[in-house]
């Protein structure tokens, strides 16, 4: 497996959008968080949130190309096939099943960190210290709230035997964690 460091340098050299990068660590928080969780091994989920959006500044405009590119890049990088495949099924569009538990926590895990981002961003301080759980679950049931936050793929989380309330606390416990890498 790379180290972190390697994969942070390939995502920073791939990645020029400061927001996308901090949606990328978010989303490494998460799952560093699930796999805490669920006695997996967090340096490698970690890795799989980290990379994700790998090639998003290439195929933003391209849904198609989408994760696929970034296997291409993974690929070349020596990164494992198990966490290629979870960073390509995590974009719906191709319809690849999700069968193992990493390939259903990036996926669930993508959306959730937008969402617990947006909850922070409307709470006067925009602290992520500021809010909890329920404030989240709360922003959830809005239908008009962060609407690029797909509810039925956090709802996802149903599939790794977790419910809402519980997977969000995962989440934003996680983020939390690394709140100054975050700004928030």
């Amino acid at each position: 497996m790379i180290a972190r460091e390697e994969a942070l340098a390939a995502v920073q050299r791939n990645v020029k959008n400061p927001n996308l990068l901090k949606h990328m660590y978010a989303v490494e928080a998460i799952m560093r968080g699930l796999a805490a969780h669920f006695d997996e091994n967090p340096d490698r989920w970690g890795l799989a949130g980290l990379v994700h959006d790998i090639d998003y500044d290439f195929t933003a405009n391209d849904p198609q190309a989408h994760s696929m590119v970034a296997a291409e890049i993974l690929e070349a990088m020596g990164v494992d096939r198990d966490i290629i495949y979870a960073v390509k099924s995590h974009n719906p569009v191709h319809g690849l099943p999700r069968n193992r538990k990493i390939d259903k926590a990036l996926y669930a895990a993508d959306p959730l960190s937008g969402l617990i981002v947006a909850a922070a961003l409307i709470h006067p301080d925009k602290k992520l210290s500021s809010i909890d759980t329920q404030f989240v679950l709360n922003r959830f049931g809005e239908k008009g709230f962060a609407r690029g936050a797909n509810r039925e793929q956090i709802s996802s989380c149903a599939e790794l035997g977790l419910d809402l309330e519980q997977f969000i606390a995962i989440g934003l416990a996680s983020m939390q964690a690394i709140s100054d890498e975050l700004g928030l």
